[in-house]
């Protein structure tokens, strides 16, 4: 399976960086009511506004991408950003896609590695975009 490799602490980073200049507040390893965690969270004041996790396995991602938006969900979060780095299509005929949308309400969004901060500021609505084809 070809793909991208995940630099996490790198974004992690940059995503906090970004979250500075822009007024929002990150928080890594985010832990839910119910012991879960989440790996970063951002928050604009006590707005819980994007969950974000990382998944460097192909294995089970169906399944991973239920459980990410079901823990997004019942940890307030509406809006959640995978960091997928593999080139198939991890939802393709599949339900689960539906299902996280229809169902849980929860927006998704499946980034790869290199376009993970355009998708950042694209999700917290920040003007200045970089473009990421």
């Amino acid at each position: 399976m070809e793909g991208l490799e995940i630099r996490i602490k790198y974004l992690l980073k940059e995503a906090e960086e970004f979250c500075d200049l822009h007024g929002f507040r990150a928080v890594r390893e985010f832990r839910t009511e119910d012991g879960s965690r989440i790996d970063l969270v951002i928050f604009n004041g006590d707005e819980k506004v994007l969950a974000i996790e990382f998944e460097n396995s192909y294995k089970w991602i169906k399944q991973r991408i239920l459980y990410n938006a079901v823990k997004a969900k019942r940890a307030g979060f509406n809006r959640l950003v995978i960091v997928y780095p593999f080139n198939n299509d991890p939802l393709s005929k599949s339900w689960v896609e539906e299902y996280v949308k229809e169902e849980l309400r929860v927006e998704l969004v499946l980034v790869k590695p290199d376009c993970f901060l355009s998708a950042l500021k694209e999700s917290l609505k920040v003007k200045d975009l970089l473009d990421c084809q």
